[in-house]
């Protein structure tokens, strides 16, 4: 075994291993992404109501990532280690929300299901971020989160597709007006199973390090126990959060807003504007809907291609993660802003294939960048406050980001709030240009 400071250099499998419960989470994602808006649009959401419905999932999350990665830097099982045990607490509620979510027969229930399911989601996720950068030297933390994107890849491809193999295998994707389809309802119910398995997979194949000095940690977490205490560290971290994190921060800012102006209005966006189906109780509009869903799985597919391609370069030379950032998230962009100009339906595999290249980098280069930036044993926090420049841009896109400022800025259309995403993955890869510490930006 190669050793590199005080961490042995892992082989693919064993990040591989340590990095699969990924794939139920995205599963999560891409169902969640994909498919919610169709659901509150089938129990009566009209078009510029979806967002304020997704509202509650990226609140519940600035709130609970940060305590959730202070509480898992405070933990040390000595069966589970210290980011396991939230592994399996976030898969079980995950799982449970995940498989009822389309039974919803109200707004509210759908509205609710969402909330859980994201709360849920965030107990498991961040906790996975920080395994990596808690096993890995820094020379190997590129090619670790590559790989764990290359398993987001698979996840968001086959999730994306589930709805559309329900159909062809002859389970209807129509239903009365105000009801799920069953082809919805089989997906998410495989989407629970595998976010358990891919979980379970993780915790059952991999070990964490133990604390280097037990009792010292022990010490010190008796000393500063308490409710108080927990949030005054949590408050003295974000304000004293490295300058590098910052400035990911206004990357991350564009880059979450486009995404989530994508996974609330990709479904009416498109099947208004390419496929000219509004009514949601049609075969056409859902025939439409599960287009789309294939379409988003392309931008899954080949973030899997370039997770691979990424993760062969990182396994031999050193990279420059603002670099490829950058150009990755402007090629996303433009991905997103041809979705406009689209004349023949099969186009849209192109453009989701741009975007699918951005995803591919969000999922990586600003984890690898952040966690050579950060002290290693405030990683589960940092990581946990970091996902606030994920939230707080939904937050916004939530409460009329979206609405207003497509509208203001290019028209009524709904299709508008594409080219609105890739206005702003552009200025995300722009905002690259603010990070200079060649620490972030280069493998170690």
């Amino acid at each position: 075994m190669h050793l590199e400071g005080n961490k042995p250099r892992l082989s693919f499998w064993q990040i591989w291993n340590m990095s699969f419960g990924f794939l139920g989470i995205q599963f999560a994602f891409a169902l969640q992404g994909g498919f919610m808006s169709r659901i509150f649009q089938t129990l009566g959401a009209e078009k510029d109501d979806i967002p304020i419905l997704w509202l509650a999932a990226p609140l519940t999350g600035l709130i609970v990532q940060p305590i959730v990665g202070y509480l898992s830097d405070r933990t040390w099982h000595p069966i589970l280690g210290r980011r396991r045990p939230f592994f399996f607490i976030g898969a079980v509620f995950s799982t449970i929300a995940l498989f009822f979510a389309p039974y919803s027969s109200a707004l509210w229930m759908a509205a609710s299901s969402l909330w859980i399911l994201d709360a849920s989601i965030n107990i498991s996720m961040e906790p996975f971020r920080a395994l990596v950068a808690d096993k890995l030297p820094d020379s190997q933390r590129s090619y670790g989160f590559v790989v764990q994107t290359l398993i987001i890849g698979i996840g968001t491809w086959i999730a994306s597709n589930l709805p559309w193999f329900m159909t062809q295998i002859g389970i209807p994707n129509t239903a009365e007006p105000g009801v799920i389809p069953d082809s919805v309802k089989f997906a998410f119910g495989i989407g629970a199973a595998v976010l358990f398995l891919s979980i379970l997979y993780t915790i059952l194949t991999t070990k964490e390090y133990p604390p280097e000095d037990l009792d010292k940690f022990r010490r010190e977490k008796e000393a500063s126990k308490g409710f108080f205490n927990g949030f005054k560290e949590i408050f003295e971290n974000i304000q004293g959060m490295p300058s590098v994190m910052k400035k990911l921060g206004i990357v991350q800012f564009f880059s979450w807003f486009a995404f989530f102006t994508m996974w609330t209005y990709a479904t009416p966006a498109i099947t208004e504007h390419v496929f000219k189906a509004t009514d949601t109780s049609s075969l056409a509009y859902n025939d439409a809907a599960d287009s789309v869903g294939n379409y988003l799985g392309t931008y899954g597919l080949v973030s899997m291609f370039m997770a691979l391609i990424l993760a062969f370069v990182t396994s031999k030379i050193k990279i420059n993660r603002k670099l490829v950032h950058m150009v990755s998230l402007i090629s996303g962009g433009i991905g997103f802003m041809s979705i406009f100009l689209i004349t023949d339906p099969w186009m849209l595999h192109i453009c989701f294939a741009l975007v699918g290249i951005a995803w591919a980098s969000i999922l990586s280069m600003p984890y690898a960048m952040l966690s050579s930036s950060v002290d290693p044993n405030k990683m589960g926090i940092y990581m946990g406050i970091f996902n606030m420049f994920i939230v707080i841009p939904q937050i916004i896109a939530s409460v009329g980001g979206i609405t207003y400022t497509y509208k203001l800025l290019f028209g009524e259309e709904v299709v508008y709030t594409m080219v609105l995403a890739g206005c702003s993955l552009i200025l995300a890869g722009l905002a690259n240009l603010l990070i200079t510490d060649r620490n972030a930006t280069h493998d170690g």
